[in-house]
């Protein structure tokens, strides 16, 4: 959801790759893991290997919604899995997943508290999911182009900058600017608002450039648009690139998002899954994580090991939460998915 996907990832990580893992149970010697392309240093999984003597076998998906059924039907069974909050919702509601043993991941403590209260939109009592990477979502905007201060998301309205902005093609994040910026909640399921959001969305239409996902970054970088809606981790990326690009988090709130390492409930080793995320949760490890993927790690040990002055305060990645109108994204049911995808088709479609 929040990941840009890299092919050249799979290549490095081919030798980890369902080495005939299929519909069989995983062996003593191993660990299946699913993740999110390009969302972890291949280095790290090297070291976990030489340490522990432990096969990584790796597999990627690239949306919440292609990995979920694939463990859902049990096909191929995975040890550890790195899910988006309310798809993690939606599997502990479906019985899914394994409650975490606290006691066999230690270095889960070096994640801060904050992090763990935010879990508790989707994990209440925080029994399944361990923090892995986090971010907001905001307006990345070019300097040179804009003149005025940003600070809401209606000036993503503005007809000044007709076809100059960027939407995220993506029926939750597109109708979560809406709603906040009307003040309701992303998690709405209150038809009206919903309307007055997708209203909004329809009229917005004409000033719009282009509904894009990864193309935000490079169209921001290349200078193709004055503004966009853009996840944290990537705007750190771009501004590597293009000086001349800002990134905020608007102040009718927006949505903070969490991937959690989780332990499906039927695993075939538990004990190596266990290890597995421990490894990941060592500040060293989530340092070369960090540094590899630039979305912001939980991991407050690993925060304090940064040596660049300006991303360890950097208000992108690690941003003040309790100064900001947050909010996770809830699993809505299929009722929810229904009528959320029901409105945002209306939007494409005019």
């Amino acid at each position: 959801m929040k990941k840009k996907i890299v092919f050249g990832l799979a290549v490095v990580l081919a030798a980890f790759t369902l080495a005939g893992c299929g519909s069989q149970a995983g062996k003593n010697g191993e660990v299946v893991v699913y993740n999110w392309g390009e969302y972890i240093d291949p280095d790290t999984i090297d070291m976990f290997e030489e340490e522990t003597g432990i096969k990584v076998v790796y597999d990627e998906f690239e949306t919440n919604e292609i990995m979920y059924p694939k463990v859902e039907s049990g096909a191929t069974v995975y040890d550890v899995i790195c899910p988006s909050d309310y798809m993690i919702e939606k599997m502990i509601e479906n019985d899914l997943l394994a409650e975490i043993n606290w006691e066999n991941i230690p270095n889960s403590s070096n994640i801060g508290k904050q992090y763990y209260e935010s879990a508790k939109g989707f994990d209440p009592e925080n029994k399944y999911a361990v923090p892995y990477c986090w971010g907001t979502v905001g307006i990345l905007y070019n300097k040179t182009m804009v003149d005025e201060p940003v600070d809401s998301w209606n000036i993503l309205w503005d007809e000044k900058y007709a076809d100059n902005i960027l939407m995220q093609d993506s029926v939750r994040d597109a109708l979560m600017v809406a709603l906040r910026k009307n003040g309701y909640s992303m998690n709405t399921m209150d038809e009206n608002e919903l309307r007055k959001a997708t209203d909004d969305l329809i009229a917005q239409k004409p000033l719009v450039q282009a509904y894009v996902v990864d193309q935000v970054r490079d169209k921001m970088i290349g200078n193709e648009a004055a503004m966009g809606v853009i996840y944290s981790g990537e705007a750190i990326f771009t501004q590597r690139e293009n000086p001349d690009l800002e990134y905020v988090i608007p102040k009718e709130g927006t949505n903070v998002w969490l991937d959690c390492w989780v332990i499906p409930k039927n695993a075939a080793n538990m004990e190596n899954a266990e290890k597995f995320i421990d490894f990941m949760c060592r500040p060293d490890i989530a340092l070369k994580n960090f540094e590899y993927i630039t979305y912001s790690t939980p991991n407050e040990a690993a925060q304090k090991l940064i040596e660049d002055e300006d991303i360890k305060n950097s208000k992108i990645a690690f941003p003040d939460l309790s100064q900001y109108q947050l909010e996770t994204y809830s699993y809505l049911g299929t009722e929810g998915d229904d009528l959320y995808n029901s409105f945002w088709e209306e939007v494409k479609s005019k």
